[in-house]
């Protein structure tokens, strides 16, 4: 049901406010400023994403919890739509989610209500010698080369 309001609202907001600044500025005016906003959106958007994404890799790399990185990712994304979409709503909250301060607390306020599981093992780190909490893929392996190659010929795929 609150989908289906926001579904209703954010049109009629929106054409409210068309209404509003169109006939304060005008016509032209109030369509340059449609179209300024899409454009310096997108260079932001571009921008704070490439960003965003760079503080993923390093996340994967450092074996850290890349959570909150992939949600500012997604924030950025739908900042991205909303810029995309004529409007003047959709282009205060848009640009509202590109302020870095306001998708941490963005953030903050959705990780209180939703629960994410996943599995961390502790295992000891001999060249520590502490517990260091990662993430652990357990796993055997067989060196083929050594198994199949014959002891006096070349090893590889084929035999001659």
């Amino acid at each position: 049901m609150r989908l289906l309001l926001l579904f209703i609202a954010i049109p009629l907001i929106e054409i409210a406010l068309f209404i509003r600044v169109g006939s304060f500025l005008g016509l032209w005016p109030t369509l340059l400023i449609v179209v300024l906003t899409a454009i310096l959106g997108t260079y932001l958007v571009k921008k704070q994403g490439l960003q965003v994404l760079g503080q993923v890799q390093r996340s994967f790399n450092e074996l850290r919890d890349p959570t909150e990185a992939l949600a500012h990712g997604a924030m950025i994304l739908f900042s991205g739509a909303l810029l995309l979409t004529p409007g003047f709503f959709t282009d205060a909250v848009g640009f509202l989610l590109l302020v870095p301060a306001f998708r941490v607390a963005a953030f903050q306020f959705l990780r209180k209500r939703i629960k994410v599981s996943g599995f961390t093992a502790t295992r000891r780190d001999p060249a520590q010698g502490q517990a260091a909490s990662r993430t652990v893929i357990d796993g055997k392996y067989v060196d083929l080369d050594e198994q199949t190659a014959p002891r006096d010929g070349p090893s590889g795929w084929t035999r001659h």
